[in-house]
Protein backbone atom coordinates (compact mmCIF):
# COMPACT_ATOMS: atom_id res chain seq x y z
CA UNK A 1 0.00 0.00 0.00
CA UNK A 2 1.34 3.43 -0.95
CA UNK A 3 1.42 5.53 2.20
CA UNK A 4 1.57 8.75 0.20
CA UNK A 5 -1.57 8.25 -1.86
CA UNK A 6 -3.65 11.39 -1.27
CA UNK A 7 -7.35 11.16 -0.57
CA UNK A 8 -9.75 11.46 -3.50
CA UNK A 9 -12.77 13.74 -3.58
CA UNK A 10 -15.76 12.64 -5.65
CA UNK A 11 -17.46 14.88 -8.21
CA UNK A 12 -20.57 14.64 -6.03
CA UNK A 13 -18.73 16.14 -3.05
CA UNK A 14 -17.31 19.00 -5.13
CA UNK A 15 -20.77 19.60 -6.63
CA UNK A 16 -22.30 19.84 -3.15
CA UNK A 17 -19.67 22.39 -2.11
CA UNK A 18 -20.65 24.39 -5.20
CA UNK A 19 -24.33 24.18 -4.27
CA UNK A 20 -23.70 25.61 -0.82
CA UNK A 21 -21.43 28.35 -2.23
CA UNK A 22 -18.33 27.39 -0.24
CA UNK A 23 -15.83 28.57 -2.85
CA UNK A 24 -17.61 31.89 -3.40
CA UNK A 25 -17.26 32.59 0.32
CA UNK A 26 -13.54 31.75 0.23
CA UNK A 27 -14.15 28.59 2.22
CA UNK A 28 -13.07 24.98 1.72
CA UNK A 29 -14.28 21.72 3.21
CA UNK A 30 -11.82 20.83 5.97
CA UNK A 31 -11.50 17.13 6.74
CA UNK A 32 -9.54 16.44 9.93
CA UNK A 33 -8.92 13.39 12.07
CA UNK A 34 -8.97 13.80 15.85
CA UNK A 35 -8.51 11.46 18.75
CA UNK A 36 -11.76 10.47 20.43
CA UNK A 37 -15.10 9.13 19.32
CA UNK A 38 -16.41 5.69 20.15
CA UNK A 39 -13.73 3.88 18.10
CA UNK A 40 -10.57 5.86 18.95
CA UNK A 41 -10.52 8.41 16.13
CA UNK A 42 -13.19 10.65 14.71
CA UNK A 43 -13.61 12.86 11.67
CA UNK A 44 -14.10 16.57 12.02
CA UNK A 45 -15.67 17.97 8.85
CA UNK A 46 -16.36 21.69 8.59
CA UNK A 47 -16.19 24.67 6.26
CA UNK A 48 -12.98 26.56 6.92
CA UNK A 49 -10.32 28.68 5.28
CA UNK A 50 -7.23 26.87 3.98
CA UNK A 51 -4.18 27.20 6.22
CA UNK A 52 -0.42 26.93 5.86
CA UNK A 53 0.69 23.34 5.37
CA UNK A 54 -2.74 22.10 4.27
CA UNK A 55 -3.06 19.69 1.37
CA UNK A 56 -5.52 21.35 -1.01
CA UNK A 57 -7.60 19.16 -3.33
CA UNK A 58 -9.38 21.18 -6.01
CA UNK A 59 -12.22 20.44 -8.39
CA UNK A 60 -15.02 22.38 -10.08
CA UNK A 61 -13.77 25.61 -8.50
CA UNK A 62 -14.15 24.13 -4.99
CA UNK A 63 -11.53 23.01 -2.49
CA UNK A 64 -11.13 20.32 0.17
CA UNK A 65 -8.29 20.84 2.65
CA UNK A 66 -6.54 18.39 4.97
CA UNK A 67 -3.96 19.34 7.59
CA UNK A 68 -0.54 17.65 7.80
CA UNK A 69 -1.38 15.74 11.01
CA UNK A 70 -4.60 14.24 9.60
CA UNK A 71 -3.19 13.37 6.18
CA UNK A 72 -1.52 10.04 7.10
CA UNK A 73 -4.83 8.80 8.54
CA UNK A 74 -6.58 9.62 5.25
CA UNK A 75 -4.16 7.95 2.81
CA UNK A 76 -6.18 6.55 -0.10
CA UNK A 77 -9.51 7.59 1.43
CA UNK A 78 -12.48 8.78 -0.64
CA UNK A 79 -14.39 11.87 0.45
CA UNK A 80 -17.96 11.74 -0.87
CA UNK A 81 -21.37 13.31 -0.35
CA UNK A 82 -24.41 11.14 0.23
CA UNK A 83 -28.11 11.76 0.58
CA UNK A 84 -29.94 9.11 2.57
CA UNK A 85 -33.09 8.88 4.63
CA UNK A 86 -31.10 9.82 7.74
CA UNK A 87 -29.92 12.98 6.02
CA UNK A 88 -27.43 14.39 3.57
CA UNK A 89 -23.80 14.50 4.65
CA UNK A 90 -20.19 14.30 3.61
CA UNK A 91 -18.82 10.80 4.20
CA UNK A 92 -15.35 9.27 4.21
CA UNK A 93 -14.56 5.81 2.87
CA UNK A 94 -11.25 5.13 4.59
CA UNK A 95 -9.27 1.98 3.71
CA UNK A 96 -7.04 2.56 6.77
CA UNK A 97 -9.90 2.12 9.23
CA UNK A 98 -9.90 -1.37 10.72
CA UNK A 99 -13.32 -0.82 12.25
CA UNK A 100 -15.85 1.95 12.42
CA UNK A 101 -18.95 2.67 14.40
CA UNK A 102 -22.51 3.01 13.16
CA UNK A 103 -22.44 6.80 13.24
CA UNK A 104 -19.86 6.80 10.41
CA UNK A 105 -17.80 9.54 12.03
CA UNK A 106 -15.66 7.38 14.32
CA UNK A 107 -13.11 4.70 13.39
CA UNK A 108 -10.16 2.65 14.63
CA UNK A 109 -6.81 1.86 13.00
Amino acid sequence: MDLNLPPKVTDRAFARLGEIGAGKDGKALRVAVEGGGCSGFQYDIALDEPGDGDLVLEGSGERVVIDEVSLPFLTGAVIDFTEELIGARFVIDNPNATSSCGCGTSFAM
